[in-house]
């Protein structure tokens, strides 16, 4: 059997899923694949893996939504964002101008219910053959990953803000 895109999904309550994603962003940068991307929450600020992606000239980085959801006041408002995003994600699946898509926190979206999940599995399935697709996030949707090729979930051991208290560090979660 020949080479095709895969789907990945990296979800569970550990840390690392986007760190993971970004991770084959750099592998595939390193064989000048065409990257892109889409980060449906994380919109609040400028982390330290854009602005090193960003510097790689084979990779594009777009973020779609206005911060973190849990966060939010407006689910009409992030409803209309995450269909906003969507419409760019499909339109990049669609395209033929990427080798590797990574959908951060899309997972996120679905489990708030603000995208349809049969909408996304279709589109998913509308993807270019050789497009591989990443699709981050906790609370990964069941359908999603009996679609999905290879599945990880991310288990939380332990973790330095829940056992210590120690925040975020830059250059560490940022």
């Amino acid at each position: 059997m020949g080479t095709r895109g895969l789907l990945m999904v990296f979800t569970g309550d550990g840390k690392g899923k986007t760190t993971a994603a970004l991770g084959m962003v750099l592998r595939a940068a390193g064989h000048q694949m065409r990257i892109l991307v889409l980060q449906f929450i994380k919109g609040a600020w400028r982390p330290g893996e854009r602005v090193a992606a960003e510097a790689l000239p084979t990779v594009h980085w777009l973020t779609l939504g206005k911060g973190f959801t849990w966060r939010s006041t407006s689910s009409d408002e992030d409803r209309v964002l995450a269909s906003r995003g969507w419409k760019k994600a499909l339109e990049a699946l669609t395209s033929n101008r990427y080798d590797l898509i990574i959908l951060d926190e899309l997972n996120v979206v679905l489990s708030h219910g603000l995208l349809d999940v049969s909408e996304v599995l279709s589109g998913l399935g509308q993807r270019s053959p050789e497009c591989h697709v990443v699709i981050t996030g906790r609370g990964a949707p069941k359908e999603l990953c009996a679609m999905a090729d290879c599945v990880t979930e991310m288990v939380p051991v332990r973790h330095h803000f829940q056992e210590q208290g120690i925040k975020a560090q830059k250059g560490i979660e940022f």
